[in-house]
């Protein structure tokens, strides 16, 4: 099962991140652009058609990695009416009537083709629902959730990263409960949503548009009710408001609000959490980050209440809920306190200052990085013993794509290295994990003592090192903090936490990476050649 999840997310990944180049050059041909606004925080026309990079890339990977069962294929079919009903709004601004159809299209196709629906509801866990109540509850959730989280997407990231998080939770919720059908749904969309997440935090450089929001919001809504059926597994259905979290808080924040002062809840302001942030003086960068730790608290109140009764849960979430519409309500009446400019905070420190502009200090990380990192990658290749054939038989077909890709223009032969160095290094450190080498304690050792040294070099250089154009975002330390983090969390066995480890490595591999090829956009080729060994060197094990 980890071998097809894995497998599922990389395939998600790859897709998504395929088609995004490919979608910002038709975006503007076919008019589906993101134009600056009264309510925009962009000052430029950006394209708004990324929901459909994820959403062929988390689709296709769960038809091909995932069941053929009627849960399955319903879930994709409600996915493909959603996405394309928001498609159509982000072409011609549907109104919401014509929005609201397409969302309770997409509804049916699950309620009716797959049987999903609230089955039990709080308080009253012992009795059964009756079919038509249930479907009607899950019908008005499934589209409550929809435009939740189409309302969060107001800065670059927040929609996408809320999402990511969201989806995290109810994985590992899955995981704990052993239920496969929610995994193989939820781990390929957080694989897309990794690649389109790239192209997505500050400054955006492709928005997802409402094809993409109202499908993360619909599939989150149907996992955490698969999640928590109680037929299906041992969680409370109330647990999903906190899964949920932010996205309807803000949303019943903001509808009160606009009551409160007497206006349509349907017509749009600037009074969403964010916006807020952005009013009393955060930047772009440091709002998104605020909210993200926001949602992954109410994510940790959901991992501690998982086996609660909805007796505490709802109780619970009814007092967040009400301080928050107050706390929106105030603001809107202005009777929160604004703080003040935040000029006077910046503190100079001359001997600090004189420090890191010390050249050492500056080119020695990188440089380090140029030359140890591809030596690295370039003695590994050697260490496997072993190559599956199916890892063999797509390093040929990659190592190909990459050479091809390399007799491109200087402006496209980028992501063909790119791609090469990613999914090279991602078998490459596969393969080698199991060989016999890897259990000698002191060449473990060495490797580990590698891997800390190169993530120390990467955060050197990318604090310290100034002509460095590549710049991090609130995602990369979010990915940082999970991949750390979820090996020590309780209830992880040691399969499981061997795999958060993996992905830190290659964290620290692909931060290395972006930061070799902007560092040294002249050397391109040669970095090419390092990710055609690579993948030449997988693949030729099969043949020998």
């Amino acid at each position: 099962m980890i071998n097809e999840l894995f497998f599922s997310a990389m395939t998600a990944l790859l897709l998504c991140m395929g088609l995004i180049p490919l979608l910002r050059l038709v975006a503007e041909r076919f008019q589906v652009m993101d134009l600056p606004g009264e309510r925009k925080v962009h000052a430029h026309p950006i394209p708004r058609i990324g929901g459909v990079a994820f959403a062929i890339g988390a689709c296709a990977s769960i038809a091909w990695w995932g069941a053929k069962d009627t849960t399955t294929i319903s879930v994709l079919l409600g996915c493909l009416i959603i996405v394309g009903f928001g498609v159509w709004d982000d072409r011609m601004d549907l109104g919401y009537r014509t929005k609201l159809v397409g969302q309770l299209l997409g509804a049916l196709a699950v309620v009716w083709g797959g049987d999903i629906r609230f089955t039990t509801l709080p308080f009253l866990s012992e009795t059964e629902t009756p079919v038509w109540i249930g479907s009607l509850f899950t019908i008005i959730f499934l589209i409550g959730v929809s435009n939740a989280v189409n309302l969060t997407d107001g800065l670059d990231g927040l929609a996408g990263g809320l999402s990511f998080l969201t989806l995290s939770g109810i994985a590992y919720l899955a995981y704990l409960s052993s239920d496969s059908t929610v995994l193989m749904l939820t781990v390929p969309f957080l694989g897309a949503l990794l690649g389109f997440l790239r192209y997505n935090t500050y400054p955006a450089r492709i928005f997802m548009g409402d094809g993409g929001s109202q499908l993360l919001g619909f599939m989150m809504g149907v996992l955490a009710i698969l999640l928590t059926d109680s037929v299906r597994g041992p969680f409370s259905p109330t647990l999903s408001l906190f899964l949920l979290g932010l996205p309807f808080l803000d949303t019943l924040g903001v509808t009160g609000q606009r009551l409160a002062e007497g206006r349509s809840p349907f017509v749009g302001d600037r009074a969403h959490i964010h916006h807020k942030l952005l009013r009393v003086g955060l930047t772009h960068y440091e709002a998104v980050t605020a909210i993200y730790l926001i949602q992954a608290s109410m994510l940790g109140v959901a991992y501690v209440l998982r086996w609660e009764s909805d007796t505490l849960i709802l109780p619970l979430y009814l007092l967040l809920a009400i301080t928050v519409l107050m706390l929106f309500i105030a603001a809107g009446r202005g009777l929160l306190p604004t703080p003040s400019s935040r000029d006077g905070l910046v503190v100079s420190n001359i001997t600090l200052t004189r420090f890191i502009k010390e050249r050492w200090l500056t080119d020695l990380p990188i440089q380090f990085l140029a030359v140890a990192v591809p030596l690295f990658l370039i003695a590994l290749v050697f260490l496997p013993s072993h190559v599956p054939n199916d890892v063999g038989y797509l390093s040929i077909a990659l190592f190909g794509i990459v050479l091809l890709g390399l007799s491109f223009s200087s402006k496209v032969a980028p992501y063909f290295v790119r791609g090469g160095l990613y999914v090279g290094t991602t078998f490459l450190l596969y393969v080698s994990e199991g060989t016999r080498a890897s259990s000698v304690p002191a060449i473990t050792m060495a490797h580990n003592a590698f891997f800390l040294l190169v993530a120390v070099m990467v955060i050197l250089s990318l604090r310290f090192n100034e002509d460095n154009r590549f710049q991090t975002t609130p995602l990369d330390y979010l990915m940082v903090f999970m991949a750390v983090t979820f090996p020590l969390l309780p209830e992880v066995n040691a399969g499981i936490a061997h795999l958060g480890i993996f992905a830190a490595k290659l964290i620290v591999l692909f931060f290395s990476f972006e930061l070799l090829l902007h560092a040294f956009s002249s050397r391109v080729r040669q970095l090419g050649l390092v990710s055609l060994w690579i993948l030449f060197g997988l693949g030729i094990r099969i043949l020998l």
